[in-house]
């Protein structure tokens, strides 16, 4: 939204938010969107090998597959899509906050797609993280750049 796009997301947690295949669909957009359900996503970002099982058909073909590696050691991918391997519980680690792998793969997936801009995600960071929790902007803002680093070096 601060870049002047229009923008839906859609969780779905349920039963699932403790251990299993919780998602959040997200749109971006530039123009007015209809309804924040899609069935054939052009992008899908997989955290744990479960979600991968339950959502990789519905990804459409030639769309783009961001996982974490890390977790995901052996898994049964499609053809039909470019693929990107992102180890980013290991990058998380390696910067010292497990928790902050979701943040490597948005690091990753802003730079390969390059559909947000990196200063635009760090003050919405700053504008949705509540008080309590401001100390964790700064990990979340360096696990976003290695991710970022982890897509360019990858380039090189």
């Amino acid at each position: 939204m601060l870049e002047n796009k229009e923008v839906t997301w859609f969780p779905s947690y349920g039963a699932e938010i403790r251990g299993g295949t919780a998602n959040c669909t997200v749109i971006i957009s530039d123009e007015l969107i209809g309804s924040p359900i899609v069935t054939n996503p052009d992008i899908l970002i997989v955290m744990n090998e479960a979600s991968l099982k339950k959502f990789q058909a519905k990804l459409r073909q030639k769309g783009l597959l961001i996982f974490d590696s890390s977790l995901i050691k052996d898994p049964e991918l499609r053809k039909d899509i470019e693929i990107v391997r992102v180890p980013a519980t290991e990058i998380s680690n390696a910067i010292g906050n497990a928790k902050s792998a979701n943040m490597v793969l948005l690091g990753a997936f802003i730079g390969k797609t390059k559909l947000l801009e990196k200063e635009h995600t760090f003050d919405a960071l700053e504008d949705i993280v509540p008080e309590r929790r401001m100390k964790s902007i700064g990990v979340n803002k360096k696990a976003i750049i290695e991710g970022m680093k982890f897509i360019e070096d990858k380039k090189g």
